[in-house]
C-alpha cells in the first residue's frame, strides 16, 4: 500500500522524470531512500546519447552496492516514476535492495505507446518486476501520479 510518505518520494521521482525530459532523455526518474527517510541517491534516465542502459534504477543499484552495507540496502526503498525494466529489476535484486514503489506500471507504458501508435519493437518484453525477481515488496502504480507520468511520456513521444 502506498502511504503519504511514499507519495512524497514518488512525487520527487516524477520531478526527476521531468528533468530527464527537459535534458533530452526519456522521462524516468528514481531515488533511493534509507530506512530513516533520507534520500541517499537520485537520478534520471541519461539515454539521450543513445546508451539505453543508463537507467536511474540501474545507477541506484550500482551506487548502493558500492556505498551501503547489505543491511542498509535491504532496508532501503527505491521510488521510481516507472516500473523497473527487466535489466533494472535484476540489478535491484542482485544488489540486495529492499522495497520498490512505482508511480506507473510497465503495462500502462505499453498501453500509452499503443495509444500513440508506437509499434516499434522494443528489445525488452516489458515484464513486470514480479516476473523477474523474487521476494521483494512492491507497490504501485499510483493513480494520480501515473497520469502525470503519462503526460511526460506523451510529450516525449511527440
Amino acid at each position: 500500500m502506498i502511504t503519504g510518505d511514499d507519495k512524497k518520494y514518488l512525487k520527487r521521482s516524477v520531478e526527476l522524470a521531468q528533468k530527464a525530459l527537459e535534458t533530452g532523455n526519456s522521462p524516468f526518474g528514481s531515488l533511493l531512500v534509507s530506512k530513516e527517510g533520507e534520500i541517499l541517491f537520485e537520478d534520471h534516465n541519461r539515454d539521450a546519447d543513445g546508451d539505453q542502459t543508463k537507467h536511474p534504477e540501474y545507477a541506484i543499484a550500482k551506487w548502493a552496492a558500492e556505498n551501503l552495507s547489505a543491511a542498509e540496502r535491504k532496508n532501503s526503498v527505491v521510488y521510481t516514476s516507472g516500473e523497473h525494466c527487466s535489466m533494472c529489476s535484476s540489478a535491484h535484486a542482485l544488489a540486495g535492495l529492499g522495497r520498490i514503489v512505482y508511480a506507473s506500471s510497465s503495462a500502462q507504458l505499453k498501453a500509452w505507446q499503443k495509444e500513440l501508435g508506437i509499434t516499434e519493437r522494443s528489445a525488452l518484453k516489458g515484464l513486470s518486476i514480479e516476473e523477474v525477481i523474487n521476494d521483494t515488496e512492491i507497490d504501485g502504480p499510483d493513480e494520480e501520479l501515473s497520469e502525470q507520468v503519462k503526460q511526460l511520456q506523451l510529450e516525449y513521444y511527440k
